[in-house]
């Protein structure tokens, strides 16, 4: 993967963490603003109540996107340091990963009426996706026929 493409998903991914970091505030009444703007800007229905289930799947949220950042930063470093089929197994697991995670989030989410969550679970999914296809590496690598 070229350096454009690997600043391209650390990026990404950085933009991932700060979310759960925005996340995992909403836990404490004292930092809550930002996962109160969260909510905002995806226009969830109803009426927000900071309720103490709500606050701890907030800390938790924010906690698992903060460690999946640095998961996926993890096996994209990982990934670049290795060279053929195994790098393409492994870019691989990393789509297989992601398409995982969007459709279960994203269909949830509409699903109960979160339609703005699935938006943005749209432009990480894009963000990342990008890379992915952009940079060639999900291609198999043929080994060169051996001359004599």
């Amino acid at each position: 993967m070229t350096p454009f493409w690997s600043n391209w998903i650390t990026a990404t991914c950085i933009t991932l963490g700060v979310l759960g970091v925005a996340l995992a505030a909403g836990g404490l009444e004292a930092t809550d603003g930002p996962a109160r703007l969260y909510f905002t800007l995806i226009a969830s229905p109803g009426t927000l109540e900071m309720d103490p289930y709500l606050r701890i799947s907030l800390a938790v949220l924010g906690a698992v996107c903060v460690g999946w950042s640095l998961t996926l930063l993890a096996a994209v470093k990982a990934a670049n340091a290795l060279t053929g089929d195994a790098a393409t197994s492994v870019w691989r697991l990393i789509m297989v990963s992601l398409i995982t995670w969007f459709a279960i989030d994203s269909s949830l989410s509409v699903m109960i009426g979160f339609v703005g969550n699935a938006m943005v679970n749209s432009l990480f999914f894009v963000a990342l996706l990008v890379p992915l296809l952009r940079s060639g590496v999900l291609k198999t690598h043929r080994a060169s026929p051996v001359h004599p």
